[in-house]
C-alpha cells in the first residue's frame, strides 16, 4: 500500500515539473493570448466609434495638407500583400509590434509639427496598445524559429523605412495605413489562433 502511495506521489510530481518547465504543453484557450506577463489583447479586437473618428479626423486633416503639396512615393510601405495571417501567429505580434513603434515614431514628430491637437487621442491610444502589446511579444522567440523569411523582410523594411524613405513618404505612408493596423492587423493579433 505505501508503494503504491509513493509511486502516485512520483507520477503528479513528475507531471507537474514537465507541465512546468514546458515539456507537456500545457492547452491553452484556443485563440486568447494572455498569460502571466499579462499579455491581454482581446480588448483591442474592435476600437471604439470615438476612438475611430479620432483616427479619421487626423487622416482627414493629413489628406487636405497632401492636397496642396505635389508628391510622388513608390514602392509602398505597406503594400497590398502586407498580411499578418501569412505569419505564424508567434510571429504576429512581433510585426505588429514593429509596425507599431514606427507609427508612434512618425506620428509623434508629425504631432510636435504639422498636426498637434488633432493626433493627441490617437496617440494615446496607440500608445496604450503599445504598451500592452509588449507584453505579448516574445523577449525570445521559440528554440529554432528566429525571425526569418517573411517576418525577417518585414522587420527589416519597417526598421530601414527612416533612413530610405523621404519624411514626406513616410508619413504618408503611415497615415494610409492607420486604419489597416487599427481594424485588420490589430483585430488580427488580438484574435490569436482565430486570425485565419
Amino acid at each position: 500500500m505505501k508503494l503504491d502511495t509513493a509511486v502516485g506521489c512520483v507520477l503528479v510530481l513528475t507531471a507537474v515539473v514537465l507541465t512546468a518547465t514546458g515539456a507537456v504543453p500545457f492547452p491553452k484557450p484556443l485563440g486568447v493570448l494572455a498569460d502571466a506577463r499579462g499579455c491581454h489583447l482581446a480588448q483591442f479586437q474592435s476600437l471604439s466609434p470615438q476612438e475611430l473618428q479620432a483616427f479619421k479626423r487626423a487622416k482627414d486633416t493629413f489628406e487636405e495638407s497632401l492636397s496642396q503639396k505635389a508628391w510622388s512615393c513608390r514602392p509602398r510601405l505597406f503594400p497590398r500583400t502586407w498580411d499578418l495571417q501569412q505569419l505564424k501567429v508567434w510571429e504576429r505580434p512581433m510585426a505588429l509590434e514593429a509596425e507599431l513603434a514606427l507609427t508612434l515614431k512618425v506620428l509623434e514628430a508629425m504631432a510636435d509639427s504639422s498636426l498637434g491637437d488633432i493626433l493627441d487621442q490617437p496617440l494615446h491610444t496607440l500608445r496604450h496598445i503599445h504598451s500592452e502589446l509588449q507584453a505579448c511579444v516574445q523577449p525570445q522567440p521559440p528554440a529554432g524559429s528566429r525571425p526569418r523569411g517573411r517576418l525577417h523582410h518585414w522587420l527589416q523594411r519597417l526598421h530601414d523605412a527612416p533612413e530610405k524613405e523621404s519624411l514626406g513618404c513616410l508619413e504618408a505612408s503611415v497615415m494610409f495605413n492607420v486604419f489597416r493596423l487599427l481594424t485588420r492587423d490589430l483585430k488580427c493579433v488580438a484574435s490569436g489562433d482565430l486570425c485565419v
